[in-house]
């Protein structure tokens, strides 16, 4: 491999690695504002003791995803520096936007909401953890800004004389039709992934103390299991609500893509040969082969979805990869751009890999919905399951959202390919000129290795918490009665 594919796989590696920690923030902020919330409006104790444990989780998440992210960025400059020149005079603004306004809001109120029990007034402190939330949602958005011009390029001219794209309507950027669906279905997925959490986690706990209270003759509903029931059944009712709502903006998403990208709609169903209108496109959801056009068995097959994905007709005409790939030759191979000339893939995506990860995104999304539901349905009526199976549905309920998004953005950046920005600049010409095999590769071991050791911190300090469960009810003391010099006190 060369430095290019070197440098692709360490941006994966640490992107996918970050992204992991980026759903769950945005979902699980919104969660501990509901509980903080619902403890103001009544002040039961136990939407305090919710509050607090998942906040704590939440904190460890926050941590990791904050560390990991900042990389990201620095990329830009040592990895991908002929890039970063190309399109910086449009990507600086949205970055800028999302360090200084959401992620300042994001670490400022963030901190208050830590330090603030006993020291602000109640919905004061309440409104902090909301303050968070926006600005976990407004970070995506400044951040899928970015991104979605990579996908379709708008607001922009390009200059011959530097080479450069230049910014000419940042209200056209940050408006463009890919954001505009792309940040909805990223939200809803976001929920979903926080839902699925705070299922998995409180279902496990609910049935580990309603078998406690079983076997000491307790009353279940006297104990800490009735307050898990409650938690799991509403991030069973957010994850499927959001579920519902992934399913919608993707409906909507899919045929935008099809609209800027056909490429990628074409690859994420391995469709070589173009459907005309009239017959309906098949989607397999199941295929063996080799994918690459040689041989390939449908093994399961839904006549004529795929031509509503990409167009909202059941019998829409689909473009397939060899019209699009000759198509493209004619396009930007005739173009002269040394920018966007690409021989080697004939822009054409990794077949198997956007095939394979378009349908993993949608079977883990409606895995964890069945979930959501199976759990809604067995809590119902005051039930408290212990059904030894639940371990491993709680078990799934906060992986699976989490590998949908993943599996969803392998897909998008991918299916993208040879495209660092569609139309104007291929991934090959957007690699530091200057940086060598060897330290790409060096990078890239560090990364993985530091990075192999963060996830066993994470995952140590995430079951621990886990396991002690929330802590007992302590009433917060008044902020009137507090000293006012007496020192802060980490809450966590």
């Amino acid at each position: 491999m060369d430095a290019t594919d070197l440098a692709r796989w360490q941006f994966a590696i640490t992107t996918v690695y970050h992204f992991l920690f980026v759903p769950i923030t945005i979902g699980m902020s919104f969660v501990v504002a509901v509980f903080h919330t619902a403890w103001v409006r009544t002040h039961h104790p136990q939407w305090m003791r919710l509050a607090k444990f998942f906040g704590r989780l939440f904190l460890i998440n926050f941590a990791l995803g904050l560390v990991t992210g900042i990389v990201q960025e620095f990329q830009f400059g040592m990895n991908w520096s002929d890039y970063s020149r190309f399109v910086g005079d449009i990507f600086g603004a949205p970055l800028a936007m999302e360090a200084l306004l959401a992620f300042f809001l994001e670490s400022t109120f963030l901190g208050l909401w830590i330090f603030g029990w006993g020291r602000l007034p109640e919905k004061l402190h309440a409104a902090t953890i909301w303050a968070v939330h926006i600005g976990t949602v407004l970070s995506s958005y400044f951040i899928l800004t970015a991104n979605s011009f990579m996908q379709h390029p708008v607001g922009y001219r390009f200059n011959p004389v530097s080479g450069r794209a230049e910014l000419t309507d940042f209200f056209a950027v940050l408006t463009n039709k890919v954001q505009l669906v792309t940040f909805p279905h990223v939200i809803f997925s976001a929920y979903m992934t926080g839902g699925g959490v705070v299922m998995g986690v409180a279902l496990w706990l609910m049935r580990r103390e309603a078998k406690r209270a079983h076997r000491d003759a307790h009353d279940v509903a006297g104990t800490d299991a009735a307050m898990y029931r409650r938690a799991t059944r509403i991030g069973a009712v957010l994850a499927l609500v959001a579920a519902v709502g992934v399913v919608v903006s993707g409906d909507r998403q899919g045929k935008i893509m099809t609209e800027v990208q056909p490429m990628k709609m074409a690859a994420a169903e391995a469709l070589y040969d173009s459907v005309p209108a009239g017959r309906g496109a098949p989607f397999s959801v199941l295929t063996v082969g080799s994918l690459d056009g040689s041989h390939a068995k449908t093994i399961i097959e839904i006549p004529g979805l795929l031509s509503y994905l990409a167009t909202g007709r059941f019998d829409g005409a689909v473009q397939g990869i060899n019209e699009l790939k000759a198509q493209y030759a004619r396009t930007y191979g005739a173009s002269g751009n040394r920018l966007v000339a690409d021989t080697a893939t004939g822009y054409v995506p990794n077949i198997p890999t956007t095939y394979w990860t378009f349908r993993l995104m949608i079977g883990l999304g409606i895995a964890t919905a069945l979930i959501a539901l199976a759990v809604l349905w067995l809590t119902r009526k005051g039930a408290t399951p212990t059904a030894r199976w639940l371990t491993y549905a709680a078990v799934a309920a906060p992986l699976l959202p989490v590998f949908a998004n993943s599996f969803a953005w392998i897909f998008t950046e991918v299916g993208r390919q040879p495209w660092i920005v569609f139309g104007l600049m291929t991934t090959a010409h957007g690699v530091s000129p200057s940086v060598s095999t060897g330290e790409v590769i060096t990078s890239m071991v560090v990364f993985t290795l530091l990075y192999g050791a963060l996830a066993v911190v994470e995952v140590k300090l995430f079951l621990h918490y886990v396991r002690k469960g929330a802590e007992p009810f302590e009433q917060p003391q008044d902020p009137a009665d507090r000293d006012e010099d007496a020192p802060l006190v980490f809450a966590y």
